[in-house]
């Protein structure tokens, strides 16, 4: 018998230590982001990030989480992720627990692709395609930064200042001048939510007709000009009730928009299945799923056209590609979310470079433009409307070290005694 397949790896017997867990929320940077770095005996560092409650997920982790992980196999990833979210599961996982679950696993996969020395994809099967097309959701630099002056969550009625990069105030204003710059940048296509001052003024149950032939003017604008290589992607931030949200569909006829996204909320998915069935629309849902139960009840009852994920809010790496995998089988495409940090994105890429049925990675150019440089190195670079896959081990990238200042109050770390 040849035993030479039987012999253990250099990497399947080797056991790294988990050392130490800390974690950082940068205020100043991105206020609703928390970052977080896994230690090992090794001497390697895995990266990971969540968005939205940082304080919230940040004591998750500390309080309870850290405490499973300290002293363990860093290797273990499958096991980790099983037993946080079994044991979280138990009072209710979605929210909090499942945030502190993706930054864990985003890091845990960092430090196995940097033993491995591959990127994170190539031990998910490798790539299918080297790079990603790409679209641009119109936000400005302020976008996702829970603790803004005007509002405590972002796309509610709020199409921020003029200045640089400032792509949702340019939608309302500059709604040409923008969609051809996107054009001719290679962009293939733009996400907006033209609907959100309605919303706000009206609420969620009867909006007028003419508010919503006036939030639909600027898209009929962008396609009688630049025509109908730009897909539109319109996002209804889930505000609306089911007769509000046909009425706008049947408003966007004449544009017909890639898909609609979140026009109703996740929270009754045969409301989603009527609103596909009614409207005769594309539907995308949802980074507002937040597992993979949720997607398999949307994807049963025939709910979607599109599945949208967002890796730090679902159950990271782990349960991205799972819930990417079970899309495939009803031959649905998958699109990756991100508007929420750089390391989301880049998960996404990743696990958008190794299933087949990735269509789209979301991006924020002005998050690229303005704060993602700050927050991680090496960062993204957008060509011809597509990000090539990453290449160095892991993730690819790594948060910035200069970040983790033990003096800050949002700091902190457990540590193995």
């Amino acid at each position: 018998m040849n035993t030479q397949y039987l012999q253990p790896s250099p990497v399947s017997d080797q056991k790294i230590t988990i050392t130490a867990v800390e974690t950082i929320q940068p205020v100043n940077l991105f206020p609703g982001l928390l970052l977080l770095r896994i230690h090992t005996d090794s001497g390697l560092i895995g990266h990971g990030e969540t968005y939205y409650c940082a304080g919230a997920v940040q004591s998750m982790i500390h309080d309870w989480m850290a405490r499973r992980l300290l002293g363990e196999d860093a290797l273990a990833i499958e096991s980790h992720w099983r037993f946080l979210y079994e044991r979280a599961a138990n009072f209710g996982v979605r929210g909090t627990e499942i945030r502190a679950l993706s930054a864990i696993d985003l890091a845990l996969w960092d430090i196995l692709g940097q033993i491995c020395n591959q990127p994170i994809y190539r031990l998910l099967g490798g790539p299918v395609r080297n790079k990603i097309q790409v679209y641009n959701s119109c936000g400005n630099p302020q976008y996702g930064a829970s603790k803004t002056g005007r509002h405590g969550w972002p796309g509610f009625g709020d199409i921020g200042d003029p200045g640089p990069w400032a792509d949702s105030w340019r939608l309302f204003n500059e709604p040409v001048e923008l969609a051809e710059e996107l054009s001719n940048l290679g962009y293939s296509g733009m996400k907006v939510w033209p609907f959100d001052q309605a919303a706000k003024r009206f609420g969620p149950s009867l909006i007028p007709y003419r508010e919503i032939e006036e939030s639909v003017r600027p898209l009929i604008k962008i396609r009688e000009t630049v025509g109908w290589d730009l897909n539109l992607l319109v996002d209804g931030h889930a505000h609306f009730q089911l007769p509000q949200a046909l009425r706008i569909a049947d408003a966007l006829r004449e544009v017909k928009p890639l898909w609609l996204e979140d026009m109703i909320k996740m929270d009754n998915i045969d409301a989603l299945a009527d609103f596909r069935q009614q409207s005769r629309m594309p539907i995308s849902a949802s980074e507002m799923l937040l597992s993979r139960a949720d997607y398999n009840e949307v994807l049963l009852k025939n709910a979607a056209d599109y599945i949208m994920i967002d890796p730090t809010w679902v159950g990271g790496i782990s349960e991205t590609s799972r819930i990417a995998n079970l899309a495939q089988t009803y031959n649905v495409p998958v699109t990756m979310h991100d508007c929420t940090g750089p390391l989301t994105l880049f998960a996404g890429l990743h696990v958008g470079a190794a299933v087949a049925n990735c269509c789209y990675q979301e991006t924020v150019r002005a998050h690229i433009q303005t704060v993602y440089p700050d927050l991680i190195e090496p960062s993204i670079k957008i060509e011809n409307g597509h990000v090539s896959i990453p290449t160095g081990p892991g993730l690819g990238t790594r948060l910035n070290p200069n970040l983790f200042n033990s003096k800050l109050p949002a700091y902190r770390k457990s540590e193995l005694e």
